[in-house]
């Protein structure tokens, strides 16, 4: 997606309020994959994955099951986050 060298972790966590709000947006039309949603945001999947992974452990997102082993995960909005997102 974006060949740029890493950032530092630091700045990655940085970013995340800023981006919580963004993937929120990205999901209000339906769940997505980390791929899905790194490319609606124009950003490194590794950072995604991270972002994702804490609005996963916060409570502000849900995994969905995946129907094949080998398929990507999908992420929702839990019920309740879809309130007061900006489309």
């Amino acid at each position: 997606m974006n060949d740029a060298a890493p950032r530092d972790f630091a700045e990655v966590l940085r970013d995340e309020w800023i981006m919580k709000d963004r993937i929120a947006a990205a999901l209000i039309d339906g769940p997505k994959t980390i791929p899905e949603i790194a490319e609606a945001l124009g950003a490194p999947s590794r950072e995604v994955t991270q972002w994702v992974m804490a609005m996963r452990r916060f409570g502000k997102l849900e995994e969905m099951p995946k129907p094949k082993a080998d398929d990507y995960f999908q992420y929702k909005l839990t019920e309740g986050q879809k309130d007061g997102v900006a489309r």
